[in-house]
């Protein structure tokens, strides 16, 4: 996916050094994971660059899934989440939802709705800050804390992870690894953050050359985004799943 690293902050209005390849952290602040790889220079390049994310371990596909994953980020949200939900029901889908701890901490008896509803639950953090903006205690901290409000709410400790922006620091990533979670990012995405998008050209985006293991990013929630997006995102998602079901694809939760 071109450009992810630069339109991921674009669409959280976040300002931050950039090139068209990702974004720079801090190069002389070098730390080396369990693999060797500089990870400080590498991980926020993963979801623009496939071959840096395979070299630090952080996948954006599920290659052994027989369907495609739909996930969805930033929630819950009151009108998007519900209104999701109810699409998905619908089509008998099933969906990965990355939580935000603040969010569930607001809304819990939502969050325990998608549990009950058989979608994954994973977490997104609990606040949705840049991780190249943070220590590495404020981020072993955000993920605790987030993680332990989606516990409560749902019963579950989430076992997946991606952080906001989907933007790995090298002391996020470790942080993350270090607490048990897994990372995921992405392969496909409908870029329905945009304040000038449709539904019709986020159905096409998230499912363009789409295959058997891919992730499709998407939102449910307007909270970190242009104002209603998550409306667009919902008028667009039977399109994308009659999508699917007519190349052959179900849809998948991560194993």
């Amino acid at each position: 996916m071109k450009g992810t690293g630069r339109a991921s902050l674009e669409h959280h209005n976040v300002n931050e050094t950039a090139s068209p390849s990702g974004l720079r952290a801090s190069p002389r602040r070098r730390g080396r994971d369990h693999r060797g790889v500089l990870t400080h220079g590498l991980a926020p390049l993963a979801p623009v660059a496939p071959p840096v994310a395979r070299a630090i371990g952080v996948p954006r596909r599920l290659p052994a899934a027989a369907g495609v994953a739909i996930t969805f980020d930033d929630g819950p949200h009151p009108e998007g989440t519900p209104a999701v939900l109810e699409v998905l029901a619908g089509a008998g889908a099933r969906a990965t939802f990355f939580l935000v701890g603040e969010q569930v901490e607001r809304r819990p008896q939502l969050a325990s709705r998608i549990a009950a509803a058989g979608h994954a639950i994973a977490l997104h953090g609990h606040r949705h800050r840049l991780q190249l903006r943070m220590s590495a205690a404020e981020v072993a901290a955000d993920l605790a804390r987030g993680a332990a409000a989606i516990a409560e709410a749902t019963g579950r400790r989430p076992r997946l992870h991606r952080p906001p922006y989907g933007i790995y620091s090298g002391a996020g990533l470790r942080a993350a690894r270090e607490a048990g979670f897994e990372p995921l990012l992405w392969s496909r995405w409908g870029k329905d953050w945009r304040r000038f998008t449709t539904p019709r050209r986020i159905a096409a985006r998230a499912t363009r050359d789409v295959t058997a293991g891919d992730v499709i990013l998407l939102h449910d929630a307007d909270f970190y985004s242009s104002r209603h997006s998550h409306r667009r995102t919902v008028a667009a998602l039977p399109t994308i799943l009659s999508l699917l079901r007519s190349a052959g694809l179900d849809t998948v939760l991560p194993a």
